[in-house]
This record gives C-alpha cells, structure tokens and sequence, in this order.
C-alpha cells in the first residue's frame, strides 16, 4: 500500500500549499474535499464583497441641531466601535480632533451602539434601532438608498448621516467566475434591503436578503441546508462568526475580517479578495482530481501484477516496479500540483 499511503497526504499537502501560495489559508485537508463539492456560497456584503471603506456623503439634522454637533456627538460613540460604518464617521470627524468623554457604551448586535456623551445619552444606528427604543423618524429616512446612521440624544432623534461603500474591484468577476462552476450565489447583510438589493443587481447575484440580524443569516443558512446544499459561508465581521460556523465551509476574509471570525473559519483568504473564493474551489477540485490519479494508478498496476503473477509470468522486477516504482510516480505526480496553476480548467 505504499503508493497510497505516501501519495494521497502529499496530494493534499500540495493542495494546501497551492492555496497558500496564492493567499488562502485551508485549515485542514478535509476542507479541500469540501471546496471540490460546494454548490453554494453564501457571502456577506460590508467587507467581503464592498470594500468596506465607507465615506461620509450628506449630514441631516433635526431643527435644533448643528451639523457639527451631531458629527460631533456620532463620532464621540462610534470610536468605540470597529464597524466600517462607525470608522468613517470618526474619519468624518478626524481622528486627531479631541473627542467628547464616553460612557456606558453597549453595542447592540445588527442594530448600532448606545452610550452616554458628555452626559447625553445617545444612540447611534439603524431604523430597527430607533424602532427598538421608541425613537419617532422622519418618514423620508425609509426612503434612503444608501447605508445611513441615525442618531438620536435624549430620546429624541436628532439627525441622519448618509454613508456610501462601493463594490471591491474584483467582485463582480468573482461572482461570475462561481455562476461559469455552476455554483449558485447569495448575499446576506444586515444592511438596508434596498441598499443589499442594488449591490446584488450591479455584481449579477443570484439572491439578496438585507435587513437581518446575526441570527436571521443563522436562519438563511439553515434554510439553505435544509435544501441538501453543500454552502460555504464568506464573511468578515464578529455577527458573521455562528454562520461561519454552521457551514460546510467557513471562510473569513483575513485582512479586514474580526479574529472571532478568522477564528471560526476553516479557510482565511489572506487578501480579502472576493476571487479567491473562486480559487478555492478549483484548487480543492484540482487536488480531488490529482488524489484520485494516483488512487487510480497505484490499484490499476497492484491488481494487473498480482494476475501477472498468479499466472506465473510476472517476475521480481514487475513486483518491485508494483511497489517501488508505482509509489514514486504517485508521489511525482502528487508534487506535480504544486506547479499546478489554480486556473486549470476543471
């Protein structure tokens, strides 16, 4: 048994050799098997598939408040916080710029973050937000498009920041590369529907649910494997981490992803490149491909030299070339994927 004890670890080591060259971290050879049969990828929006560097577009204010008050007051919060949206209201702000004390800071999962400014209580997030706290909205904030924080100071709303992310370079490409597999695509974001619903038009996904909390994408997942789907998850954030979990395949995105979420994951694209993804999977297909050769192989010439040999016409040499040779020419083949290009069609 040789050639397959020695041939078969090494094609998966190469496999994950192959994959780290080219930035994605597989956790164990298993997870190349599972890549080889994924017809899902399910994947977050903020961070994975948008680049998740977001700028501040416009600032609303309810009578009463200044512009400057309200950045003021959101950006004071929102430093506790390492979401991308909280990020680019203290970049708004300036980082350097001497900020309002804080306290009393909670974050509150798919909703935004509360706390006390300057005495001030004050919330910072999204429509469910003020929802969830009683906070009265204006009625043309349900008909923003883009990703928004709002704001409210001793219960009452006191003003809107209009925020934009744009779609990472190669993330329509990367979709399209899944859809040429026959891989189908969806995204999940708690971000607004409508916001989540444009993304999934300009980058050609086959669905799209936005406004949901870490455990409604629990719920997406679990519908999807209810379907006999084999699904990998794609996601960046700390919400992500249970969805991460829970899939076939985990797969968190290393640069900008949460060490909760890099944690749970079992692959790491270590470039935060939505293409990679893509990648994954015909490097997991490809060493799939290459183990099953040297399978293949080493039975093939086994089985044709024991007949040879109950038959009387094999001889030492054929025996040696059954062990020897079969074992070093599945091993030659097994090195072989190491000088593979993941792009080999598949």
């Amino acid at each position: 048994p040789c050639a397959l004890v020695i041939s078969i670890p090494l094609g998966y080591f190469g496999g994950i050799g192959l994959a780290s060259r080219n930035g994605i971290l597989f956790k164990g050879s298993n997870f190349l098997d599972v890549m080889s049969q994924v017809n899902t990828v399910v994947m977050d929006k903020t961070g994975t598939l948008t680049k998740g560097v977001f700028k501040v577009q416009k600032v609303d204010t309810a009578p009463g408040i200044s512009p400057g008050k309200l950045v003021e007051t959101a950006a004071a919060l929102e430093s506790k916080s390492t979401h991308p949206v909280a990020l680019a209201v203290v970049e708004f702000f300036g980082k350097d710029k001497i900020m309002l004390p804080v306290s009393a800071v909670e974050e509150i999962a798919g909703h935004g973050i509360r706390g006390k400014v300057a005495g001030d209580d004050v919330l910072a997030g999204n429509l469910k937000l003020m929802q969830k706290f009683g906070i009265a909205t204006p009625p043309e904030v349900a008909e923003i498009v883009e990703t928004f924080v709002l704001l409210a100071i001793n219960g009452q709303y006191a003003g809107c920041i209009t925020i934009a992310d744009e779609p990472k370079d190669d993330a329509k490409q990367a979709v399209a590369d899944l859809h040429g597999m026959g891989i189908q695509t969806v995204m999940l974001s708690g971000d607004k529907s409508s916001v989540v619903q444009k993304v999934a038009a300009a980058l050609g996904i086959d669905r799209a649910f936005g406004d949901l909390l870490p455990e409604g994408k629990v719920e997406k997942v679990q519908a999807l494997k209810s379907e006999s789907r084999r699904l990998a998850f794609v996601g960046d954030g700390v919400n992500d981490a249970p969805v991460v979990a829970l899939a076939d395949a985990g797969i968190a995105m290393g640069g900008l992803g949460s060490d909760a979420t890099i944690e749970t994951a079992d692959i790491v694209i270590q470039n935060d490149q939505p293409s990679k993804i893509a990648s994954a999977v015909k490097i997991g297909k490809l060493t799939r491909r290459i183990v099953w050769q040297n399978i293949g192989l080493a039975m093939a010439v086994k089985i044709a030299v024991l007949a040879l040999g109950a038959g009387g016409v094999a001889t030492l040499w054929e025996a040696v070339f059954a062990d020897v040779g079969v074992a070093l020419l599945a091993i030659l083949n097994a090195v072989r994927i190491q000088e593979m290009s993941f792009s080999t069609p598949t």
